[in-house]
């Protein structure tokens, strides 16, 4: 075979394989995945980042009046709420246990304890001490509630979910009508972020199978679903944002000092990698 026919048939073979992964790649972006989250301008992104505290607050409530009716947060204590850079901080009170606003949230709470005389389990009013109690007595009683499936802890649920806080407020607004086409259960609910395989379900075209996936849990927001205490109007977006940084805050408290810590550090290392290099050339001046 001569050179010509031999790299002829290299750029076909190439072109041919060009073909089929572009024509492959096109099938599998119609053939179901999730929808990409949103980009919601986060105020805690990037390593400038600082949290929102007046966001803090509003998501605090969210959670408070929605979901903490099924989701956990066994992780948190209410004395985390009143630490720096958390939704109540007040500089007044360094120790976040005398935080009166802390206090307050705690006192709303009652948790199991044990009685000292008589070993008996007791309820009583929280402290700032204790942590957040389960919405639940036990696995068996969420289940029993939420149609047999756990509602998941939310303590560091935007770490344990790609696109964090991004993929938490986007799929918390993003219910959508099940499509044309789609079968799904009774109970299910679709949501085209959601990480999951629609072909079983499908009954339309098999090439564009529709994104996302579904959930047992109900749509948890809608607009107006709380009242905000600084007047910020509770659409549907803005509750799920402000959730979504709650939870974000909550799964790593000390994320704010830690990136000043390092901004520090990094400081700190500049200025003696300057003042090493000074000093090398104030000593070695003469040696040549």
């Amino acid at each position: 075979m001569s050179a010509f026919m031999t790299k002829t048939l290299k750029i076909v073979a190439g072109l041919t394989v060009a073909f089929t992964l572009t024509v492959g790649t096109q099938a599998l972006a119609n053939s179901g995945g999730a929808k990409e989250p949103e980009d919601h301008g986060f105020t805690f992104e990037g390593p400038f980042g600082t949290f929102d505290q007046a966001q803090l607050q509003r998501g605090y409530k969210v959670y408070r009046e929605v979901c903490s009716a099924c989701h956990g947060m066994h992780l948190m204590s209410f004395r985390n709420l009143g630490q720096k850079g958390g939704p109540f901080y007040d500089p007044k009170y360094k120790n976040p246990n005398d935080n009166p606003i802390v206090k307050q949230i705690a006192s709303e709470f009652e948790v199991t304890d044990i009685d000292p005389d008589t070993g008996d389990d007791i309820q009583r009013k929280a402290t700032t001490s204790d942590r957040f109690p389960s919405p639940f007595r036990n696995e068996e009683a969420a289940k029993a509630s939420n149609s047999g499936a756990v509602p998941p802890d939310l303590s560091v649920i935007t770490k344990a979910r790609a696109g964090g806080a991004n993929y938490v407020a986007s799929l918390l607004a993003g219910y959508q009508d099940a499509p044309a086409g789609l079968k799904i259960g009774d109970t299910q609910h679709y949501n085209p972020y959601v990480h999951g395989s629609l072909a079983t379900q499908w009954t339309g075209d098999p090439h564009h199978v529709p994104q996302g996936g579904v959930l047992a849990m109900p749509p948890p927001l809608v607009a107006d679903k709380v009242t905000y205490d600084d007047g910020t109007k509770a659409t549907l977006k803005q509750e799920a944002a402000d959730v979504a940084a709650f939870l974000e805050w909550a799964s790593d408290p000390h994320a704010t000092e830690r990136k000043q810590m390092g901004f520090a550090v990094i400081a700190f290392l500049l200025v003696l990698a300057g003042l090493t290099y000074a000093a090398y050339r104030q000593v070695w001046r003469g040696k040549h």
